[in-house]
């Protein structure tokens, strides 16, 4: 179980403190305010794992009800997902309604912030030295804005959870490749991005013995208030797996 509490800092936003969209994805007015919602309990099917069987999140394509076990981080992690969920690249698991409705829990490592995520080119400056500090280069980075960060801790592992969206006023298609970079894994390319200023999501930024894991839960348009609670109990249930 997630819990939380208040990180004392006076960062808020790069270039203004008031959010760009309504975060409608936590269901409460604050963070600090806000308890976990209730993890899915989806019941298996035949083609799904058990209670004593955690199988392998696969690379793509549907997920049958159930929990999955995510490798290639330095330490394991364990995500459970209702029906209608399907896994894109083995790094999320994502969900849409209609064409007009989806969301999206990812997980994934970044070494490099931009400065400036609209005009990013040239400006990815390495920030993966610990959860804080990547934290505070989101903070800090122009064109996207951040809710103040709270202390969130999991098992042994601790980390910062914050909402991040694109500032109101910016036109994406003044932004270099018409994107706006949030985060890459690599210096000179953009390899996590807004392709909409609508898109907004809720980052726990976690410190897995050395290596700096990043977790959210976001939604690509305004969607319905119950698949946004629905993201966010998949997004909850996430767990570091027990050592094998």
């Amino acid at each position: 179980m997630w819990t939380t509490r208040r990180r004392s800092t006076t960062t808020h936003s790069a270039r203004s403190q008031q959010l760009g969209v309504a975060f409608a994805l936590l269901a409460c007015a604050g963070l600090a305010a806000c308890t976990a919602t209730e993890p899915p309990s989806p019941t298996p099917s035949a083609g799904a794992n058990t209670a004593d069987t955690v199988v392998p999140l696969p690379e793509s394509g549907d997920l049958d009800p159930g929990t999955y076990r995510v490798t290639g981080f330095t330490v394991p992690f364990e995500v459970t997902v209702p029906d209608g969920w399907e896994t894109d690249g083995g790094w999320a698991v994502t969900k849409e309604a209609n064409p007009e409705e989806a969301v999206f829990v990812n997980f994934y490592t970044a070494a490099y912030v931009p400065t400036d995520a609209c005009g990013w080119q040239g400006t990815l400056v390495k920030s993966d030295a610990s959860a804080s500090v990547l934290a505070d280069a989101l903070a800090a980075q122009t064109s996207t804005t951040t809710t103040p960060p709270v202390e969130v801790t999991v098992g042994a592992y601790s980390g910062l959870e914050f909402d991040h969206s694109a500032e109101s006023d910016v036109d994406i298609t003044d932004c270099h490749g018409k994107k706006i970079c949030v985060q890459s894994e690599m210096p000179f390319a953009c390899t996590r991005w807004y392709s909409d200023v609508n898109e907004h999501e809720t980052e726990r930024v976690m410190d897995l013995n050395g290596e700096v894991a990043i977790f959210a839960v976001g939604q690509f348009t305004t969607v319905s208030p119950v698949l946004t609670k629905e993201a966010r109990a998949v997004f909850d249930s996430i767990e570091f797996a027990p050592s094998e």
